[in-house]
């Protein structure tokens, strides 16, 4: 039995959440998967994994063993990159992960700037809402906006983002503009889900937050549908500066309540900070970061 390759497969299927999802994702029979598998609890005369029809679970020694796994293919995977040469010139391919808008808006003209100052690095650019987890979906660089949580991840600020809320003249225009955050209970909003609860929305006086709830008309899942339909005048939307600053230039959308608006949310630039770091992510890292900054200085 060759070990390494029963823990990547072992691996592989925890990631997947079943046999046949591994199978897919690395191209091999469904029973060769699951005789791999057998095979490695056979020899550690233990069992890894509860397997139901429905769904696959870690026993207790398969957490730790699983864990164990990830620390030794990390090692061997790091081992490989500085035998390529990975840690000796900036070459490789690179996933970096960022929100859809502020990754059209901004990461892809970076990139593709990096692209033309590194022709042996490719970029691999996942745009999403959603948080992607670095350690388990192998990616290199994220682009986080908001508070950071406590993790091993090594964090870079590159800029704050306000949140604003906005909507349509013709909307205002409608059903009067709100002077005041308790002002939104009489007005149609739009609520992103990603940024806040669709049942309440948070603004500062007086040196405190106060949470407001709000009425929401329409509950959507990303910032450009909530800016599509607030310029079609349903309503009254809370997003990101950045993400509405062409209709605000151009009048299509008004800011309100500018003056009750919570502190402003950080932009991060995140990854795993391995030792060594690989000179791709420290390439990317040192390129990247000083143009953002400048974006939202």
């Amino acid at each position: 039995m060759n070990r390494l390759e029963a823990m990547a497969i072992l691996v592989a299927v925890v990631d997947a959440g079943s046999l046949s999802g591994a199978a897919r994702r690395l191209g091999m029979p469904l029973a060769t998967v699951s005789r791999k598998v057998g095979e490695l609890e056979s020899h550690l005369h233990t069992r890894l994994l509860h397997r139901t029809t429905r769904q696959l679970s870690l026993t207790e020694a398969g957490s730790s063993y699983v864990a164990f796994c990830r620390r030794v293919l990390e090692e061997i995977d790091e081992a490989e990159r500085a035998a390529t040469g990975e840690y000796a010139s900036p070459k490789g391919e690179l996933v970096v992960t960022a929100p859809v808008v502020f990754g059209r808006l901004h990461v892809v003209p970076a990139v593709a700037e990096f692209l033309a100052h590194y022709p042996e690095i490719d970029v691999s650019l996942m745009l999403t809402d959603r948080v992607v987890h670095l350690m388990d979906e192998n990616t290199d660089v994220a682009v986080r906006v908001g508070a950071l949580p406590d993790s091993a991840l090594v964090a870079a600020g590159v800029g704050t983002v306000r949140r604003v809320v906005c909507a349509s003249p013709g909307y205002l225009s409608a059903h009067g503009v709100p002077s005041t955050p308790r002002d939104l209970a009489s007005h149609e909003c739009i609520t992103f889900e990603v940024l806040a609860s669709t049942r309440a929305w948070v603004f500062a006086t007086d040196g405190a937050e106060i949470s407001v709830p709000v009425r929401s008309r329409l509950a959507v899942n990303t910032a450009e549908a909530a800016i599509a339909a607030a310029l079609l005048g349903v309503g009254v939307i809370r997003v990101l500066s950045y993400q509405v600053a062409d209709a605000l230039r151009d009048g299509t959308l008004r800011v309100v309540l500018e003056d009750y608006e919570a502190a402003p949310l950080p932009i991060s630039l995140v990854h795993k900070g391995q030792a060594p770091l690989p000179l791709k992510v420290r390439a990317f890292l040192d390129f990247v970061a000083p143009r953002l900054r400048e974006r939202f200085a």
